[in-house]
């Protein structure tokens, strides 16, 4: 049987074998056991039921949490040719009917249900006249009262399998569940522990980071300038943050969507297909969306506060990359976000002991915003998986963010500021008393007399909050938690005072794109939201970004190249294959020239820097030539520096906007020009190294003169 499971991999889905983890617990599947799989999100938990429901007799009953979800996957079913359908809360009563009698004739490989529709004792009954080989409960954790998720009417299934007149074989998958939860879930569905894989939790496709102490729409604001092409979400705690930074983003242009539970249904739903679909690219968000959320293409998740526990984290993180690309997943924390879920504790009805059981899930979640080891290792070892390594290389805390720049003198300005206001101001107010601002409560407090006031007069206000936030991160200020609060000195904070301890901050490094892309990449993706339009389905049901990266790379000419691209079945292949073979045919005629030439570069071994100034001189745009030539856009910057110090012709102040010459030469005579750090510091965000580069070699040209 498991020979007929491989033939249907890659009949149906594309691929040539199984991964490791999927072939262990298909086999035990196809064996008869009952089964419990704990997989990654996107490890590919959904071919762990889907191809075992193709080889047994009957119909497979998948229990699954949400009508998005359903919907998401029947697409992607019926795409490959395999017969599958749901019932929920969407259809009409006749249409249900319809759905059952089919299933009953065997139409069918797969029925979706609800749990909400196992509380019907006539849909119960409804069921044993369909032939139930097998039963699939998706998002397991769910059932148990300890996970994060819990749904009571999950509750419902172990009576569904008594109820049944035959009974099913039974699997369970989930992304996230602690031993705990994996107890509740083997004892509840009658699954032994032998028959429970823990395949790993790890992503290694995701980048895991975390920001502290800068200014968070800031942040959010220069990150998708970058990535504003991909689609990503952003998480908030609460309706009204979500609301503020939907605003905020969207009266700045940016392609945004907004979900919480506030909307009404209507809205929310269009809101998450208008997602989906590739209409929108970025949905801020409350924990409210994505459970199940399908979509492929998520190439970030960014929370703006920080969640109450890691198995929340870790599950809305793990919602980006699921293709398997590589993807970021940030954590903005601030030390003031952990009094809301504290709240939320507080003020729950939980049991004393359940409440101390949050608390303590809550507090790995504060140790992880901490951490200075391994972000990667400390969620593995969080579910306890076994020998993690150490350093993952592909988190903040690994890979470092930039050099160490000593802020001493500062933060004993801004501490001595707190100390002699008393301890009895927040950030604002102490920001204003540095600044030397003449507000009407600095004044009337006679703030101005102090020694501290006006003697950081030369930074921005949004530079010293950025800074008190930076020291509120690190442990040295305090917030009370009172309802307005208050900046108050950490024991930590003396020893800096006095002298004795050093305080450095890192300098973040600049943004980069997260997914790379091409001129024919994106000519495909065209044509598949053409066709995805057509046949009212998301993009990435026709094919996942992977499979578009991967036809742009190898150029497939043929039937036979095509289906050895990962994630190309045969059905798939008689839908759409021909059409994306004629467009990659297109690409390449008419970019044979520009081939050729690149070509010749290579053999005769021109140097990078003078194939980018090659494109150039044909006029593409920096950001043209980094997608040709698969680099990030900051080292095309740097070739272009490069040619001009060789000699070679380029404008290289076309690049700067006229109104940012004047100001960075400006701030080169104000600050000195041995270091850009410092010049950088003094000027708006949006004026790049790469323009003030430009600016220093135009000023010390003209001294040469």
């Amino acid at each position: 049987m498991f020979e007929q499971a491989q033939q249907a991999l890659q009949e149906y889905y594309g691929y040539q074998s199984f991964r490791v983890g999927q072939e262990k617990i298909i086999k035990n599947i196809l064996s008869g056991y009952n089964t419990l799989g704990i997989m990654p999100t996107g490890g590919g938990k959904s071919i762990c039921f889907q191809i075992p429901a193709l080889c047994f007799p009957g119909v497979t009953l998948v229990i699954s949490p949400l009508i998005s979800l359903m919907k998401d996957q029947i697409d992607s079913l019926n795409t490959i040719g395999i017969p599958a359908t749901f019932i929920n809360s969407s259809l009409e009563w006749i249409e249900i009917e319809e759905r059952i009698e089919m299933a009953r004739r065997g139409d069918y490989k797969l029925l979706y249900i609800a749990p909400e529709r196992l509380e019907s004792e006539d849909f119960l009954s409804r069921l044993n006249a369909i032939d139930i080989s097998m039963l699939a409960v998706d998002e397991a954790h769910c059932i148990s009262s300890w996970g994060h998720d819990f749904r009571p009417s999950y509750r419902l299934i172990p009576k569904l399998i008594n109820n049944l007149a035959s009974r099913p074989l039974v699997t369970a998958f989930t992304a996230t569940a602690t031993q705990e939860v994996r107890d509740d879930i083997n004892e509840l569905l009658g699954i032994s522990t032998e028959n429970t894989f823990v395949t790993g939790f790890d992503r290694p496709n995701l980048t895991f980071k975390v920001i502290k102490g800068e200014n968070k729409r800031d942040f959010i604001e220069e990150y998708l300038s970058v990535n504003q092409d991909d689609a990503g979400i952003i998480y908030a705690a609460t309706r009204k943050e979500v609301e503020a930074l939907y605003n905020f983003l969207n009266n700045r242009g940016y392609s945004v969507g907004k979900y919480h539970a506030g909307l009404d249904h209507e809205e929310r739903k269009k809101t998450q297909e208008s997602f989906i679909y590739d209409d929108l690219k970025v949905i801020v968000a409350t924990n409210a969306f994505g459970m199940g959320i399908d979509k492929s293409n998520v190439r970030y998740v960014i929370h703006h506060n920080m969640p109450k526990n890691i198995e929340a984290y870790y599950q809305e993180a793990g919602r980006a990359g699921r293709d398997g690309e590589d993807s970021e997943c940030i954590l903005l924390f601030s030390p003031a976000d952990i009094r809301l879920p504290k709240y939320f504790i507080d003020q729950s009805k939980l049991s004393e002991e359940r409440k101390e059981y949050e608390y303590d899930k809550l507090q790995k979640m504060i140790d992880y915003s901490y951490t200075g080891k391994c972000l990667r290792h400390f969620i593995l070892d969080y579910f306890g998986e076994e020998n993690p390594k150490e350093s993952c290389d592909n988190c903040t805390n690994c890979n470092g963010e930039g050099d160490l720049e000593d802020i001493t003198v500062e933060a004993q300005k801004i501490l001595s500021c707190i100390y002699r206001t008393e301890q009895r101001f927040g950030i604002g107010l102490v920001a204003a008393v540095l600044k030397g601002s003449k507000r009407q409560k600095v004044l009337e407090n006679g703030f101005d007399e102090l020694s501290t006031y006006g003697i950081m007069s030369h930074y921005k206000i949004k530079e010293i909050k950025n800074l008190i936030n930076f020291l509120i991160a690190e442990g040295y200020v305090l917030l009370s938690n009172s309802k307005y609060s208050v900046t108050q000195l950490s024991p930590k904070a003396m020893p800096v005072l006095k002298g004795e301890e050093k305080v450095y901050h890192k300098i973040r490094k600049r943004i980069e794109k997260v997914f790379v892309k091409n001129e024919l990449f994106d000519i495909l993706r065209d044509l598949r939201a053409e066709l995805a339009k057509a046949e009212d389905l998301p993009p990435y049901v026709i094919f996942q970004d992977s499979s578009l990266k991967e036809f742009a790379s190898k150029l497939p000419q043929n039937k036979d190249d095509m289906l050895k691209v990962k994630g190309v079945g045969f059905i798939k292949y008689q839908k759409y294959g021909k059409q994306f073979l004629e467009k990659i045919r297109e690409y390449q005629i008419q970019n044979r020239s520009e081939e050729s030439k690149v070509n010749q570069s290579n053999q005769e071994k021109v140097p990078s820097h003078l194939i980018s100034y090659n494109l150039y001189q044909e006029g593409k745009s920096l950001e043209e030539i980094a997608e040709i030539r698969g680099l990030v856009i900051s080292t095309i910057e740097s070739h272009m520096i490069k040619v001009s110090t060789e000699g070679y012709e380029i404008d290289l102040e076309s690049f700067v906007p006229d109104e940012y010459k004047e100001m960075i030469v400006e701030k080169i005579k104000e600050v000195g020009d041995e270091k850009l750090t410092p010049i950088k510091q003094e000027l708006p965000t949006e004026v790049s190294y790469f323009h003030i580069k430009i600016m220093l070699m135009q000023d010390r040209l003209k001294d040469a003169i």
